[in-house]
């Protein structure tokens, strides 16, 4: 392999580039424009959850509760109903997800020690909502058992949660981190999809074809450009993460941007095998979206855990990298893990890289004989 032709293809690609400033300016701006959305748009965490209250005792009590759901971030209560029947109209309008209904001898059974039960009817059509809030109610109702029994509430088991990493459980902390892993998945594989397909459409392969390049020395040469331009992004995301959202990055910066690479090159050599087995540019586009997006998706642990799903897909997802650099990127933002936990993930993604490079230099020299 000669350097001087990588560099003679590399320059020509960088050229072709400056052609077409447009898609220079998208293929920088379009992956933080697709963190700013989908940062905002997705979030797990659940607060101000509407309520609406049927309070039949109407005591110092029943408000004192009700007072304890008002004073949380988990919980607004939206309104007061006179009549049980009403609750069902709240929660068919979606005006509430959470009907608290106080029983009519509710401070009397306070007062004489026995333990009054309240209702909680709650909109199953979101059940992960529902779910969360049944952990907020526990939590408010026991509260308010400690303050009204003076705190002689003596549980069996005293429980103290202490939560490392994510102290807050903001959701963004862990989403960012997995967005820049799907969003580099798919914009990598777009900026390579193009390349050789682009040479067949515009009838100029054949004369590289009839220069001295060999196939490795012109994948490598395209590769470069789009190299510079996705770790730049990469790069833009990260700070974008870290400065505009607030997300913490307690690793080695090195270390993200050394294995970044690593993703970036397997990414990208998966674009160019696309470019060579495609046709033509529409079709390589439409193959690169849809083989990156959905698995990186769904398959990669962004949004669902993997240890969560059937087995024949957690086979699967072994096949996935944004898996593993998703994995990478929650570890040293979140963790702040050293290069040595991050061993298995860096060398799966190294074999990803190569393979995908071979049998990109391979199909490339099947097509031209």
């Amino acid at each position: 392999m000669r350097w001087m032709r990588v560099k003679a293809i590399g320059r020509k690609e960088f050229l072709q580039i400056r052609r077409d400033p447009f898609s220079l300016a998208m293929a920088i701006l379009l992956p933080m424009i697709l963190l700013l959305i989908f940062a905002y748009a997705i979030s797990f965490d659940v607060d101000k959850i509407a309520t609406v209250v049927y309070d039949m005792d109407k005591s110092s009590l029943s408000r004192g509760l009700i007072e304890c759901f008002s004073a949380s971030d988990y919980f607004r209560v939206r309104g007061y109903v006179d009549r049980f029947e009403e609750i069902d109209q709240w929660l068919d309008r979606r005006k509430a997800k959470v009907a608290i209904t106080v029983p009519p001898d509710f401070s009397k059974k306070v007062r004489s020690g026995r333990k009054p039960e309240i209702s909680i009817i709650l909109d199953g059509s979101d059940s992960n909502t529902a779910t969360i809030a049944q952990g907020y109610i526990a939590a408010i109702t026991d509260i308010y058992a400690r303050r009204i029994e003076g705190g002689r509430v003596n549980p069996l088991i005293d429980v103290r949660q202490r939560v490392w990493y994510n102290t807050e459980l903001r959701s963004r902390n862990f989403i960012i981190p997995g967005l820049i892993a799907v969003i580099m998945a798919v914009i990598i594989a777009l900026l390579t999809s193009l390349t050789i397909s682009r040479e067949w459409d515009r009838g100029t392969m054949e004369q590289l074809i009839s220069t001295p390049v060999k196939p490795a020395e012109l994948i490598i040469g395209k590769l470069i450009p789009y190299f510079l331009i996705g770790l730049t992004d990469t790069i833009l995301c990260i700070l974008m993460g870290t400065l505009a959202f607030g997300v913490p990055l307690r690793g080695s910066v090195s270390l993200l941007l050394a294995l970044s690479a690593l993703f970036l090159f397997g990414g990208l050599s998966f674009g160019i095998l696309i470019s060579i087995l495609a046709r033509n540019q529409l079709v390589a586009s439409q193959i690169a979206m849809l083989s990156t997006f959905l698995p990186a998706f769904l398959l990669s642990g962004f949004v669902f855990s993997v240890s969560n799903m059937p087995i024949p897909l957690q086979a699967i997802t072994y096949l996935v990298p944004a898996r593993y650099f998703v994995s990478i990127l929650k570890a040293v933002f979140l963790k702040g893990s050293p290069f040595q936990l991050l061993i298995v993930e860096t060398a799966l993604l190294s074999l990803f890289a190569f393979v995908v490079f071979l049998g990109s230099v391979k199909a490339f020299k099947k097509r031209v004989e």
